[in-house]
């Protein structure tokens, strides 16, 4: 392996070639050779190895040690083309090369002390005709003069690179030469590029005589001093350890990922490979090509079929698609392994090292071939009984096979699979490929009905025109009510709810079943309109909402699930309401109704202060939800998440919205998952954690946030957040904007968001207490009015708040009382802590005492660190003194508050902590202070005794003494 910008030094000293990594052994063994040849004696070495794995930088090395010791110095290379004799056009190797007695005195090859050195040529080494030749004859018994005459007065380095490429008999002569001259001070260097083909000059030559060396791929640590050395920088493990994989340690492929890399502008990480991996990358590409194709046709084959097939390639399928024996695929494939392109990934299964090495193979095959090779793929694979969805990616890549008909219905069901993950874009994708454009009149309609479903949630405009294409070509009424229930929500979906209602109309009602199909279709234009709020909002002023609907059939249950679910969001006519919710719960169950259905039902029950209920529901909902789509899994899960937190169970709550979020990234969650974000801002919130909260707030960029219904609850939560980090300017503008929201969606009813409710008391916080008591009084009316406990209990605790001490302590006895026959644990948790607070400022110690542990011991046993550090406070205050005994010690600490402690510990400033974190240095205090109360510190110096001494303390920054 070379490198450039290093030290010079010498190789007899010891020490590796500053060009060299990890080559001590290898150079130990020339050093040695060439002192023997210095002595008098015959060498032959051949140093032999894959392309790129660094032999002409060995022989190179070799070269400047013989020039060093006095060695003549001739250097030649193997070409396989017809050319010259051992020389170049103008001076062909003859005896007169190597005569000491030329004309100038001096020999035209490398060689002696630094004054009599000359330029050398680097000639192709090949039989004058091209072919074989008899053994000491012709230009052979010349070579066989030349290195006599030239070992006479000096002992000699022949050095040949790529002797692989010459032809045999020259390079034979040489061997057989230094086997019967073994008194010819001559070292013979033969550079051996690996092939698959047996010939090589080792059986040739005197064993005695012979040295073999096989330079080693790189190590992880070897990598890392290449790369320090050709960018003058330290490097990422992240990156050490990508490298090592992509290139199999071979130097010429890591100089050529670190070039290439830099082309990009990429940084040498983890990440940047990982970025890089997915197309051509300069400089590495060309030479994983170039490495591939000095391989036989077989491997360079063998390399194609991977490439194609991906990770974990059967040998048995890798060998049909590439067209060879299996033994000869494997056997190529262990040539690949030996290159570092290749590597076996489990039993039986190969894949190449690195994405950006199959990239750079992909590239390298050529079109035609490359389509061909996915089409034979997609077949071999369908016959031994492949998944559908291995399938499919190789028949978007070869049109051809796409259109043939098992490929067609093997596309159409991977798309329904698609479809219910909820991956809308690859459905179209797969779909695409089976209606070609400008042909969809002479399609089967059925399959263009599927493809207007499918983009009618990426693509509305094609979706609309596909459905509305076919609808009257469709066989069968249930085939024509999908497409047009597909056909209404994407119409509803873009504000047409004109264009949606035509159609509706235009329905036929005299029979039941039309009745029915109407009742459906209106049922799926409310749902759609949920996702647009122009639409929403004209859909309201134009379309029933009677809920006297007995609810007898599945699609009457659809059609009143909806409309309860917007008379309760709204707060009107609320008996009726629930009463239809209800009668929808009672008559209908998974097995006859929709999902959809039963859960918008049960949350017009959570919206109404009955989270128990609708808790129930969800599970059941749940338990069966395997052939449930997953985004409609995501809004079940987050509807859950909800209803747990409005419970107070708050592992419940994170847990369920763990699992709808998965790992979406906050930059692309679906509508249904923004909901399940907001209520995990709650849940981490209502534990106390403040700095996880700020960390799943952040994910969100500012873009993300648009006009749907469940974003005006993430501003609800994120004001919350806002207000916990004592920032109650921003707090009070995210729920200001969330409560214009909400009016704007209609979602006036105080128990559907308690977004009113922490607006509140960011306006207290912020010194209005005026505005907090004008959200209070309207909570209090609007929840009194309508029988919604937990709503009213918040509402009065709030009004207690923003009021004067007249009335507040009568205030929050009734919103307690209230709160006590509701079973929201964790809101009758928060209001005994303020009634505790209110009753100790009124110099009520005895009952404050009483109020205070009840909110203690309960908002412990709920998991409410921060609300339970408020109780233990005003305890304290109280002159009480709490039991510790099983909340002291750092595993009471939340995770937040552990990595605080813990960098608190070793000596890190709040600054350092927050950047650290990526968290607000206020944030960083209030952990700190919940910690010392937790641990029972007085401050920050008592910490590292109180953890034990955290690792690597010694190495933290020096900090200022702080509190």
């Amino acid at each position: 392996m070379t490198t450039s910008g290093a030290h010079d030094q010498e190789l007899s000293a010891g020490r590796t070639h500053p060009r060299l990594v990890e080559r001590e052994r290898e150079t130990a063994v020339l050093r040695d050779l060439v002192r023997r040849t210095a002595a008098g004696r015959t060498g032959l070495v051949v140093v032999k190895g894959p392309a790129g794995i660094g032999r002409t930088a060995l022989l190179r090395a070799l070269a400047e040690e013989a020039e060093r010791r006095g060695l003549r110095v001739v250097e030649t290379a193997g070409a396989p083309e017809r050319m010259l004799r051992f020389g170049s056009p103008g001076a062909p190797l003859g005896t007169a090369a190597l005569d000491t007695s030329a004309a100038d005195g001096r020999a035209p090859a490398r060689g002696g002390r630094s004054g009599d050195r000359t330029e050398r040529a680097r000639a192709p080494f090949a039989s004058p005709d091209g072919t074989a030749s008899p053994p000491l004859r012709g230009p052979l018994l010349t070579c066989r003069q030349v290195v006599g005459s030239a070992s006479v007065t000096r002992p000699t380095l022949l050095s040949v690179d790529d002797a692989d490429r010459a032809d045999l008999e020259s390079i034979r002569a040489l061997v057989r030469l230094l086997r019967t001259r073994n008194d010819l001070p001559v070292l013979l260097a033969l550079g051996w590029r690996d092939r698959e083909e047996p010939a090589a000059p080792v059986e040739w030559a005197a064993r005695s005589t012979l040295e073999v060396i096989r330079p080693r791929p790189l190590s992880g640590p070897g990598v890392a001093t290449v790369v320090r050395r050709l960018t003058g920088t330290a490097v990422e493990a992240g990156f050490q350890a990508g490298c090592l994989a992509a290139t199999g340690g071979t130097p010429s492929l890591v100089t050529g990922l670190v070039s290439g890399l830099g082309e990009l502008r990429l940084p040498l990480t983890g990440a940047g490979l990982e970025a890089a991996s997915g197309g051509d990358i300069p400089v590495f590409g060309a030479r994983v090509r170039r490495l591939l194709h000095g391989q036989s046709p077989v491997a360079v084959r063998a390399a194609q079929a991977m490439a194609v097939l991906g990770d974990g390639t059967a040998t048995t399928t890798g060998a049909g698609l590439a067209r060879v024996e299996t033994t000869a695929f494997t056997r190529s494939l262990r040539r690949l392994e030996a290159v570092g392109l290749a590597r076996a990934s489990a039993a039986d299964t190969w894949c190449l090292a690195h994405p950006a090495v199959r990239h750079a193979v992909l590239t390298g095959t050529p079109s035609r071939t490359r389509t061909h090779l996915h089409g034979r793929a997609a077949r071999l694979l369908h016959d031994s009984g492949a998944p559908a969805g291995d399938i499919a990616g190789h028949l978007l890549a070869s049109p051809s096979v796409a259109r043939e008909p098992w490929a067609r219905a093997l596309l159409r069901e991977e798309a329904r699979t698609a479809l219910l993950r909820g991956a809308a874009e690859h459905a179209v994708r797969l779909l695409r490929s089976c209606v070609p454009p400008g042909r969809e009149n002479t399609c089967d309609p059925v399959l263009v009905m599927e493809l207007g479903i499918a983009e009618s949630r990426v693509d509305a405009e094609s979706g609309i025109g596909h459905l509305t294409s076919v609808l009257d070509r469709l066989p069968g009424p249930g085939l024509r009510l999908t497409a047009l229930s597909a056909l209404v929500g994407a119409l509803t979906r873009t504000g047409r709810t004109g264009r949606a209602a035509q159609l509706l109309a235009a329905q036929d009602t005299g029979s039941p079943s039309g009745r029915a199909r109407l009742q459906l279709l209106e049922a799926d234009m409310l749902l759609a309109a949920t996702d647009n709020r122009a639409a929403y909002t004209d859909l309201l002023e134009g379309v029933s909402l009677r809920l006297d609907l007995p609810g007898t059939t599945a699609e009457e249950r659809a059609l009143l699930a909806g409309r309860a679910f917007i008379a309760v969001s709204r707060g009107e006519r609320l008996p009726q309401a629930l009463s239809a919710a209800d009668r929808v719960l009672l008559s209908g169950t998974p097995l006859t109704d929709s999902p959809v259905s039963l859960a918008a039902a049960a949350a017009a029950l959570a919206y109404a202060d009955r989270p128990a209920d609708a808790a129930h529901v969800y599970r059941q909902l749940l338990e069966g939800a395997d052939a449930v789509p997953d985004p409609l899994r995501a809004g079940l899960l987050a509807l859950d998440g909800e209803a747990a937190q409005r419970l107070g169970r708050i592992d419940l709550a994170l847990r369920s919205t763990a699992q709808a979020l998965g790992s979406t990234p906050g930059a692309r969650v679906t509508h249904h998952q923004t909901l399940a974000l907001a209520v995990r801002l709650h849940a981490l919130l209502d534990r106390g954690d403040v700095v996880a909260a700020d960390a799943l707030a952040g994910t969100v960029p500012p873009d993300a946030i648009d006009d749907a219904w469940q974003w005006s609850e993430y501003l609800a939560a994120r004001g919350r957040l806002r207000l916990a980090q004592d920032d109650p300017v921003a707090a009070v503008a995210d729920l200001t904007e969330c409560g214009r929201r909400q009016e704007l969606w209609q979602r006036t009813n105080p128990a559907a968001s308690p977004w009113w409710y922490w607006a509140g008391h960011a306006h207290l916080a912020a010194g209005d207490p005026a505005e907090a008591g004008r959200l209070a009084t309207r909570a209090v009316d609007l929840a009194h009015s309508a029988d919604f406990p937990v709503a009213l209990g918040t509402a009065l605790e709030l009004l207690a708040s923003a009021g004067g001490e007249r009335g507040r302590l009568q205030i929050l006895e009734d919103a307690e009382s209230v709160l006590a026959q509701s079973g929201a644990a964790l809101s009758l948790a928060r209001t005994r802590v303020a009634r505790g607070r209110a009753l100790l400022r009124a110099g009520h110690v005895g009952p404050a005492r009483k109020v205070l542990r009840r909110g203690w011991d309960e908002s412990r046993a709920l998991g409410a660190h921060a609300l339970h550090e408020e109780a233990h406070g005003l305890l304290l205050s109280a002159g009480a003194r709490p039991r510790r005994a099983a909340s002291r010690g750092a595993g009471e600490l939340t995770r937040s508050e552990k990595q605080v402690a813990r960098l608190a510990a070793a000596g890190r400033t709040n600054l350092q902590i927050a950047e650290a974190l990526f968290v607000t240095r206020r944030t960083v205090e209030l952990h700190l202070t919940s910690v010392y109360r937790k641990l029972g510190l007085s401050g920050r110096k008592e910490l590292r005794s109180a953890l034990g001494r955290p690792r690597g303390g010694a190495d933290a920054a020096p900090a200022r003494r702080e509190r």
